[in-house]
């Protein structure tokens, strides 16, 4: 796997497929493997090159040690950009991802193409600040959950009722929430980062072409919030898609698919 230095850190990147170059950036605590289930053969399929990599503090990749800040992060997708020489590109993003990618979209317009903001929000409500500050007081106690436990109160953050309520879903679920490693060294930084300050205002200045993707049941970034985003950046698309909790592109991975692929090729239908 490449390995480059950018920005101060040892960032580990992938590459697939040929053609025209995505980004794709994952949330708190995820690796670059988790889009290569499902997003990464969609777009490879449609003659995309598709970069994948290592949030800063997750491993391989390191920079982790000092803590750092949301604009680190932006820092280190440019400098990966600009590395690669493939700007302006496509940059998808999830969750905390996807603050980053509108934050470049807003600050670095020259090395972004078009952006999918999956998950997203522009402001920290009452309720994301508690779960937040609550879950980094529960990591800071050191506080070491039962693994099934912990599954359990991941599915429920994180999926739809129309998953939870499957047994056999539910059953593969947890088996790969208890199988799925620690985020790493940088988890706690990167949990900071989700208090996002109110930004909506700045984001009408964003210029670059925006779809912003929406979860129906999503607790953690709940759909009036993507919708905000939506709103403020000029000629934004939206894009809801029911069925599905935080995790949506892993819970209907056809319909999110569909919906990006469309926008990142313009071939969606009038």
């Amino acid at each position: 796997m490449p390995v480059m230095r950018v920005n101060g850190i040892q960032l580990h990147y992938e590459e697939a497929g040929e053609g025209e170059p995505v980004v794709m950036i994952q949330g708190t605590g995820a690796g670059r493997t988790v889009w290569q289930l499902h997003q990464v053969p969609a777009l490879t399929a449609v003659g995309f090159r598709v970069i994948t990599f290592d949030n800063r503090g997750i491993p391989p990749t390191s920079g982790w040690t000092a803590g750092f800040t949301l604009q680190d992060m932006v820092g280190d997708v440019a400098g990966l950009i600009e590395h690669l020489g493939i700007g302006p590109c496509r940059v998808v993003g999830t969750s905390l991802g996807a603050f980053v990618t509108q934050e470049l979209a807003l600050s670095r317009p020259d090395l972004v193409r078009q952006a999918v903001l999956i998950a997203t929000r522009g402001r920290t409500d009452a309720l994301r600040a508690a779960i937040t500050r609550g879950e980094i007081e529960l990591y800071d106690a050191e506080v070491e959950l039962p693994v099934r436990y912990a599954a359990v109160v991941r599915a429920l953050k994180s999926l739809s009722p129309r998953t939870l309520d499957n047994g056999a879903a539910m059953a593969d679920w947890l088996d790969l929430f208890e199988l799925s490693p620690a985020g790493g060294p940088g988890h706690r930084a990167q949990m900071e980062l989700s208090t996002l300050d109110h930004r909506l205002e700045a984001y009408r200045g964003i210029q670059v072409p925006c779809q912003v993707i929406a979860f129906a049941d999503d607790l953690i970034t709940p759909p009036h919030l993507a919708r905000e985003v939506a709103d403020a950046i000029p000629g934004a698309e939206y894009e809801l898609i029911e069925g599905c909790g935080h995790y949506g592109y892993l819970e209907d991975p056809t319909t999110v698919n569909k919906a990006m692929v469309e926008f990142l090729t313009g071939t969606a239908a009038n």
